[in-house]
């Protein structure tokens, strides 16, 4: 049995030695576009791999899936993140389970997880093919063609794997498979604003940042950087808003609520406090809340709060414009940055154009498709690496049962 993967991603590494392992009679190769090998996994988590989530409840998973969602419940179910974890101890990987739940190798390192997937395809006898871009591929009586930049290859079965550039969708909308719109993920928020300029590194444990006049809404923690805001609460932001924000041309405007645990009342309340708490101390270094310092210090100049001025002579106006700068500041969005390499890009093949039990496409027997290439995305946290140890693992289930 000839099977060619397309793609040395994640998932194309992952189908291609459980297939292996499963069927050793098969022969296996695994073509790759560049000269690099499991690039996502390499920059995942700052270079230390995220490499699933400690939540195994399928009905815990699909939360995290904007695409997707609860049509992968029963993927999540036959293989889940504690298949994974126990997939990689067996293979000599050890992992840990941080407070957030991410889960890393102990080596912290993702070349671990790289050379734990090359070697076993060593091993196994997988052929992997590096400077080798598809150009098409297509049905030939009872075998599939695959036509390459170093020429023509036949296979019994191709397993899809690339990613959703444009050209690889290409490939398979050419075909007849229906495509969903492509917007990206995962991305930060160009800002540039007085408020925050020249505090990159400043950060919130937890706020509430809602895009203005739309319904998308996200809580957790914000990262001021060079360009503007970050952080889990901006990136969940992106990633459930990918469409609507790109149909905004990323222009649009948010309110950050930096004391969500607070009502704005209660805010006014706290700074009024000041003028008897502590009516002598300087306002700038008086924090009634839980903020870094430097944007407190920058929000009381913005206020007119004088340099020496104490909390005794803090006016009603300096109360309010603080009251409101910290319960709904608002900012203006004029643009976004991307990891250039752990970007995550939402839309691709329809879902319907598989079957999710084995991640075959319905009219095409022997083509399986896994990874970014299909209408599945998540959020960060390992969610987007777990989609594609599922379905490599489904498809190694089934492949050869057709």
């Amino acid at each position: 049995m000839r099977i060619i993967v397309v793609g040395g991603g994640a998932a194309g590494f992952f189908a291609a030695v459980n297939i292996a392992e499963k069927h050793p009679e098969s022969e296996i190769t695994i073509l790759e576009k560049t000269s690099k090998l499991l690039s996502k996994v390499k920059v995942s988590g700052g270079g230390r791999c995220n490499v699933t989530n400690g939540r195994s409840n399928p009905s815990e998973l699909v939360q995290f899936y904007p695409r997707g969602g609860k049509k992968l419940y029963s993927v999540f179910k036959t293989f889940s993140s504690n298949n994974m974890i126990e997939w990689l101890a067996e293979r000599g990987v050890e992992t840990h389970v941080e407070d957030d739940l991410r889960v890393f190798p102990s080596s912290n390192s993702s070349q671990t997880i790289i050379d734990c997937f090359v070697n076993e395809s060593y091993r196994l006898g997988i052929k992997i093919q590096t400077n080798t871009s598809v150009k098409a591929i297509y049905y030939r009586t009872d075998y599939w063609v695959v036509l390459t930049s170093e020429g023509e290859l036949e296979a019994d079965k191709v397993i899809f794997t690339t990613g959703s550039s444009n050209q690889s969708l290409r490939i398979l909308t050419d075909l007849g498979l229906k495509q969903t719109p492509l917007a990206p993920s995962l991305f930060t928020f160009n800002i540039k604003d007085e408020r925050i300029e020249d505090l990159p590194g400043v950060s919130f444990p937890e706020v509430k940042v809602r895009v203005v006049k739309s319904k998308l809404e996200e809580t957790g923690p914000l990262l001021i950087t060079h360009w503007g805001l970050s952080g889990p609460a901006v990136l969940k932001l992106s990633s459930w808003g990918a469409l609507e924000l790109k149909d905004l041309g990323y222009k649009f405007q948010i309110l950050i609520n930096f004391l969500p645990h607070l009502n704005q009342e209660e805010v006014r309340k706290t700074l009024q406090d000041l003028r008897t708490i502590h009516p002598k101390k300087l306002i700038k270094n008086q924090i009634p809340f839980d903020l870094p310092r430097r944007f407190w210090e920058r929000l009381c100049s913005l206020t007119d709060v004088a340099e020496e001025q104490t909390c005794a002579e803090i006016s009603k106006k300096q109360v309010n414009k603080l009251t409101e700068e910290l319960s709904q500041g608002l900012y203006t969005v004029n643009g976004k940055s991307t990891f250039k390499d752990e970007f995550v890009t939402c839309g691709g093949i329809e879902l319907g154009e598989i079957d999710l039990k084995t991640f075959e496409c319905n009219r095409f027997s022997g083509l399986y498709l896994a990874g970014e290439v299909l209408d599945i995305d998540a959020i960060t946290g390992g969610f987007n690496f777990q989609a594609c140890w599922s379905a490599g693992w489904l498809i190694s289930e089934h492949i050869l049962n057709r």
